[in-house]
C-alpha cells in the first residue's frame, strides 16, 4: 500500500506521487503520515517535511514555508506558502 502525496504551492504543483510515508511539520508538533490515516487537518510551520518513498528508506528533505496540510480519502495534500529548492 502507498500513500498518494501531493506538495502545493500558490504557484504550482511541486510534488505528486505515491510514498510510504510522510512527516509534516504541524504547528503543534510533527506527525507522520501513512497510508490508511485518519482524516485531519493541520497548519504548517516553518520546516522540513520528511518524505520516505519506502519503508527503511532514508527521508528526502523538502523545506517548507507556513502553510496547510490535509488528510483525506484521496491521500496528503499539503498547501505550502513557499517551498525552498
Amino acid at each position: 500500500m502507498a500513500l498518494h502525496f501531493e506538495l502545493v504551492t500558490p504557484a504550482k504543483l511541486v510534488r505528486s506521487e505515491d510514498v510510504h510515508m510522510v512527516v509534516v511539520p504541524g504547528t503543534e508538533g510533527d506527525f507522520g503520515v501513512l497510508e490508511g490515516h485518519a482524516p485531519v487537518m493541520s497548519t504548517v510551520r516553518d520546516g522540513a517535511l520528511l518524505v520516505y518513498k519506502t519503508a527503511g528508506a532514508a527521508p528526502e528533505e523538502i523545506r517548507v514555508q507556513g502553510g496547510f496540510a490535509e488528510v483525506g480519502d484521496a491521500g496528503l495534500t499539503v498547501l505550502a506558502e513557499h517551498v525552498e529548492g
